[in-house]
């Protein structure tokens, strides 16, 4: 719960008061290696925070599992749609590794939300960072190359190279898992 508390503190500075009625509604959880957080078609109703491990986001496409995020220690993991809309989404969030997350639920952090108004500005920064993460996530997808995605995760998150398996980078990254060998063989 250290790790969360000081992201959250990074993002949005929070009184002691804050903190602790953020500690008071955080579930800690060590889960094994293929642990659905969230399965397609319901509701999210968790936002999880990964303290250790790896979790990927993906949904299936003409039969085939498209990973579209991979949340490493120190980030989050959730269907976001779904958690906002309170709507059912087609995306799974599974573990890749055995993890330690923490979990806050949707009623416990709009309760939050209603009584601090620090925690409020908090949720609301993270969202703005959510939608820059994004914008930046398709604009790599529709204007970098392959090669120069691939040159980017190894520069961002060097260490998902031997923890993901190739087939879900390459998933991630846009291109099949030929081109990324293609890649990796030239580099």
């Amino acid at each position: 719960m250290n790790l969360f508390l000081e992201t959250l503190k990074q993002i949005s500075p929070l009184s002691d008061t804050a903190i602790e009625a953020f500690s008071e509604v955080i579930k800690e959880e060590a889960l094994p290696k293929g642990h659905v957080l969230i399965k397609a078609g319901t509701v999210c109703n968790y936002v999880y925070f990964i303290e250790e491990g790896l979790s990927r986001t993906f949904y299936y496409k003409d039969g085939k599992d498209v990973t579209d995020w991979i949340s490493a220690e120190g980030s989050f993991a959730a269907s976001v749609v779904s958690f906002i809309t309170r709507q059912p989404d087609i995306r799974n969030v599974e573990l890749l590794e055995p993890s330690r997350i923490c979990a806050v639920s949707y009623t416990d952090l709009e309760k939050l939300y209603a009584q601090h108004h620090e925690i409020e500005r908090l949720g609301r920064l993270l969202v703005s960072y959510g939608l820059v993460q994004l914008q930046h996530r398709f604009d790599e997808l529709h204007f970098a190359s392959a090669q120069e995605r691939y040159s980017n995760l190894m520069q961002t998150q060097p260490s998902l190279i031997n923890r993901v398996p190739l087939g879900m980078i390459a998933s991630y990254l846009g291109i099949t898992q030929e081109t990324l060998s293609r890649i990796r063989a030239k580099l």
